[in-house]
């Protein structure tokens, strides 16, 4: 069956809603992503915060339900509502699955109830531990619509997001569900903040990914969740790659042997040539180790080249919602009238050590005609990897039903 991504709800540092996204993403906007103290001890880093009012949790819920996380899901979610409702109507609240790729979950409010309870002797009166379980964003979304189809969370880093849209394409494969909402969701949150500052792994301006000049990542936090259905749509899921070398906890595989074998395993998915591809969205993380492996995965994967940019330096890194907001920015550039894609903001300083790259510098646009077909890589702690490929509808024509 071709999964299809019928509607899409996003909201991330660049906006809330696919209008104020697609507008800043396209400009190259960096300036949503600034200095903020009280994340880390004594000093203030840049973070690509979401500054937009969130929806409050429904009255039935908000006694067990509310936190950041939940309210992002939700603001994504209100976006598609109509959509949402017309497939539950049309499947049936039991035929329709929910799947989100989180990391970070209520873990802020959890690290205030530890606070709280080193300093009084006792957790918070409202202190939930269900709130940083990682399937609690799913159970939300389920519990709000009142659905009793699949729902759970997937949490593998970097990749979870991604592999959220992939794991709903197998329940609509398997016959499991009629419907999916698949996305991911995470917050800014003390404890990852000060994880990759322990790392060295963040960077102390703007992040340069892909430059002689990168010093690690900025963090950000984002939700994106898509309708992905079997009816037809405008979008599809045309092929998807997962793999994990477990070549390191926490670094890349040098040679990016995890991250080619995803790429290639999306292509043939998709029954597609590298040459077919019209774009890339990059992991592109600005890390010293990340960015070479990747350079050297898409030098082996794309040996002519292929138009490609990281848009972390725009949002900064979501984490685990990274694999479907950038998945997300693909969608959005199929769908623009003016068939724009995503610019690299950067230095333009090239790294003379890594794999040439053919970096969308000035404004570039997909094919006026034909199928147009985008990819979005996603790499993660432990090795684990993710490739998606995202689609014109026409180019279901070609795969099995």
């Amino acid at each position: 069956m071709t999964a299809y991504l019928d509607a899409l709800g996003v909201i991330c540092n660049l906006g809330h809603g696919k209008r104020e996204v697609a507008a800043a993403l396209f400009a190259g906007e960096t300036g949503n992503i600034r200095a903020e103290a009280g994340w880390a001890p004594r000093r203030s880093l840049p973070l690509g915060a979401v500054r937009h009012a969130l929806p409050p949790i429904p009255s039935a819920l908000a006694a067990t339900r509310d936190n950041r996380a939940n309210r992002l899901l939700l603001a994504a979610a209100l976006e598609i509502e109509g959509d949402i409702r017309t497939a539950i109507r049309r499947c049936g609240g039991h035929r329709v699955g929910v799947i989100i790729g989180t990391s970070t979950t209520g873990i802020e409010r959890t690290t205030g109830a530890i606070d709280h309870r080193r300093r009084h002797g006792q957790w918070p009166a409202d202190y939930r531990y269900a709130d940083q379980e990682l399937g609690a964003p799913a159970e939300f979304l389920a519990e709000w619509l009142a659905l009793s189809g699949p729902a759970y969370g997937i949490s593998t880093a970097c990749t979870s997001g991604a592999r959220a849209l992939i794991s709903a394409q197998r329940l609509l494969q398997t016959g499991v569900c009629d419907a999916v909402l698949c996305g991911g969701v995470d917050t800014l949150a003390r404890l990852p903040v000060n994880g990759f500052l322990a790392l060295e792994a963040l960077d102390a301006d703007h992040c340069q990914p892909f430059s002689r000049n990168r010093h690690g990542i900025n963090i950000g936090e984002a939700a994106a969740l898509f309708l992905m259905t079997g009816e037809h749509g405008d979008v599809v899921l045309a092929g998807s790659g997962a793999s994990s070398d477990a070549y390191h906890m926490s670094s890349p595989d040098p040679q990016g042997l995890g991250a080619q074998q995803a790429m290639r395993d999306a292509l043939a998915r998709a029954r597609l040539d590298a040459g077919q591809i019209d774009y890339v969205n990059l992991h592109g993380t600005a890390t010293e180790h990340n960015d070479r492996m990747e350079s050297r995965a898409m030098a082996a994967v794309f040996p002519h080249g292929v138009p490609c940019s990281s848009t972390k330096a725009l949002t900064g890194h979501t984490l685990a919602a990274a694999g479907a907001l950038e998945a997300a920015f693909c969608w959005l550039s199929l769908r623009d009238r003016d068939r724009r894609l995503p610019p690299h903001a950067w230095d333009g300083m090239a790294d003379p050590e890594l794999a040439t790259l053919d970096l969308i510098g000035t404004p570039r646009r997909l094919p006026a005609r034909g199928t147009r077909r985008l990819m979005s890589n996603s790499f993660a702690f432990g090795g684990n990897n993710a490739s998606l490929i995202l689609a014109d509808a026409g180019a279901s024509e070609v795969l099995p039903r």
